[in-house]
């Protein structure tokens, strides 16, 4: 048997995790990122492990990841027979990829404003036509 360190979420990472959440990642999503924030690369397993989460939440989580282009991978040989293992890492800071969350929120609510001027407009050309 060998000795393995698994890292755990604590409850300010459980904190920071569900801030993410509340400005609308994915659960998921926003577990995974922290934890890779706090690594400098791991596993599927690792990651399964230590963040509670199962392997095809982890798996999900890593192609909402890879879309967004905040990860990269590289492939190391497994210890025993079989598939080689997926190494995962942030491609940029975390602090970056808060950036990049904050640019797109704010582009998400000018969006939805200006969508509302335009139901102001509308409804304002209504009540014109209704007199």
């Amino acid at each position: 048997m060998r000795m393995e360190k698994v890292m755990v979420f604590t409850e300010e990472d459980e904190e920071f995790s569900n801030l993410l959440t509340e400005i609308g990642l994915k659960r998921n999503v926003a577990k995974v990122l922290i934890y890779l924030a706090m690594t400098e690369e791991a596993t599927s397993r690792e990651i399964e492990r230590s963040t509670d989460l199962r392997q095809p939440e982890v798996s999900i989580a890593m192609r909402t990841l890879k879309e967004n282009e905040w990860i990269e991978s590289r492939e190391s040989k497994a210890e025993s027979k079989g598939r080689p293992v997926k190494i995962y890492r942030l491609s940029k800071p975390i602090t970056e990829i808060m950036d990049i969350i904050e640019k797109n929120k704010r582009e998400e609510v000018e969006n939805q404003l200006k969508l509302i001027q335009k139901i102001r407009i509308h409804l304002q050309n209504q009540q014109i036509v209704s007199k």
